[in-house]
């Protein structure tokens, strides 16, 4: 479990579930913003898909190995991500 700095508050979450919880965040914003074609929320959406990026590299610094098909499941959710919000903003 993870300690918030400066406080006792435990967050329950290891790197691998945060990025999971942050890869299917970017995932409604991005389908929510690509059924609207909103462009705040597109902007929302990339900002969140770039956050859901950076979870996933955490992530993969701290894998153990056996994390190997996890990883690679989210790598490839992030990149259909990538490619419909790509696809919406042309």
């Amino acid at each position: 479990m993870d300690r918030l700095p400066n406080q006792d508050v435990t967050t329950g979450y290891n790197e691998l579930q945060q990025a999971q919880v942050s890869i299917k965040s970017a995932q409604k914003m991005i389908g929510a913003a690509t059924m609207s074609m909103d462009e705040e929320q597109l902007q929302s959406a990339t900002e969140a898909l770039s956050q859901a990026k950076q979870q996933l590299t955490a992530a993969q610094n701290q894998a153990t190995g056996v994390d190997t098909e996890f990883l690679q499941q989210c790598e490839q959710l992030l990149s259909q991500c990538e490619t419909q919000l790509t696809q919406a903003k042309k």
